[in-house]
């Protein structure tokens, strides 16, 4: 599609196919996207236990004591009426248990425990967090160290996750330098340092980072190198109609299709992507806060969808101050973020990084604009 607006790029990226699914360890998982639902492999808590250290206690005192239960062993005593057990947190409650009285609330003399009794207190019913066979969560939710926790005192060893998404980054411009101080009509690459970390935070892995000279052949062969090996080949500058903007001859040359040819967005306009036979193009202008709009609007949801993960609404913010946007296109403008807020930052050129470091995210305009305490919306930075 030619120059769509905004909000129909982002739903035009987000059309990965999910990636096949692996079983992966339960270690393994964290970082990663369920690729199908987690189910309990036993109650929690499997059986009756002690939520607190005393005694376990049946029916009311005094209590004569008649042994003791830890936790990781089988109570192998059974109490009735005026008997009580010492008990460890987390031990199973042996049979006729009514109660849990804790260490600091009971007095033992003599072997007799006298303490008040409150029928059912502080004992954890088997089954009271999940039953065997209940969902725990669901495909496409994203596994952390707390789901992962939960799992494993589920039973769980292994779960079905989607891998992370492989990109190939292919660095466009002659004129770029590694290291130093660019001499006159060179300039410093400042996106090829700075991406690998974003994709990291989006959940994929950069496979190589690559560059090519601004001829088309060279074109070609980079990305034919970088489709070979990654899922996504990320380009950087070239997006354009300039002398030496090589991409959308070298996709054609490669029998790709552009599904996105400019977006109608400030900064970031000239972003592109396209579908070749063996992986996405994603084509990011060559200035540099141009790019990070462009990797954020539809390398996100293209990356997402790749891991299954479903396109989440955008959340909302206040606007601090008025803001101006084109008449016909929407405009990302860099801001900080503070108590539901967002206040535009300085250095706001299409060229420049001062803005973008100092910031949390995008607020994003309506065509026209937005005024001071309007809700707009929020695209953070990952």
């Amino acid at each position: 599609m030619r120059e769509p607006d905004w909000p129909t790029a982002r739903r035009l990226a987000a059309a990965g196919q999910p990636l096949t699914a692996q079983q992966v360890p339960l270690a393994d998982a964290d970082g990663h996207v369920l690729a199908q639902a987690a189910l309990a492999l036993t109650d929690l808590p499997a059986f009756d236990t002690s939520s607190m250290d005393g005694w376990a206690v049946c029916g009311e005192g005094p209590w004569t004591v008649v042994g003791e239960v830890l936790a990781g062993h089988a109570p192998d005593v059974e109490l009735s009426s005026g008997q009580c057990c010492v008990i460890a947190t987390g031990a199973a409650v042996p049979d006729g248990t009514s109660a849990i009285v804790r260490r600091e609330n009971g007095e033992l003399t003599d072997g007799q425990l006298t303490a008040a009794h409150v029928p059912g207190a502080d004992i954890r019913p088997a089954g009271e967090e999940c039953r065997r066979g209940e969902v725990l969560a669901q495909s496409g939710e994203l596994v952390g160290p707390a789901l992962i926790g939960l799992l494993s005192a589920a039973g769980i060893d292994t779960v079905a996750v989607r891998p992370r998404p492989r990109v190939a980054i292919v660095l466009f411009g002659d004129e770029l330098v590694d290291s130093g101080v660019a001499g006159i009509g060179q300039v410093r690459d400042s996106l090829g340092p700075q991406l690998p970390g974003w994709i990291k935070r989006m959940g994929a892995e950069v496979v190589s980072v690559s560059r090519a000279a601004d001829t088309l052949a060279d074109h070609v062969d980079r990305i034919r190198q970088a489709a070979a090996t990654a899922d996504v080949v990320m380009t950087t500058g070239g997006t354009a109609a300039g002398p030496v903007d090589h991409l959308h001859t070298a996709v054609a040359q490669l029998e790709g299709t552009f599904l996105i040819d400019s977006v109608a967005v400030r900064p970031g306009h000239p972003m592109a992507l396209a579908q070749m036979a063996d992986a996405w193009l994603l084509g990011l202008p060559g200035n540099p806060q141009s790019a990070i709009v462009a990797l954020l609007s539809l390398g996100a949801p293209l990356i997402d969808s790749l891991r299954g993960r479903a396109e989440s609404p955008l959340p909302t913010v206040t606007l601090t101050h008025d803001t101006r946007a084109p008449a016909h296109e929407h405009r990302l403008v860099a801001s900080r973020l503070a108590g539901g807020e967002a206040t535009p930052v300085a250095h706001l050129g299409s060229a420049m990084l001062r803005g973008l470091a100092v910031a949390d995210g995008f607020v994003v305009l309506p065509p026209g604009g937005a005024h001071s305490s309007d809700v707009v919306g929020w695209l953070g930075l990952p």
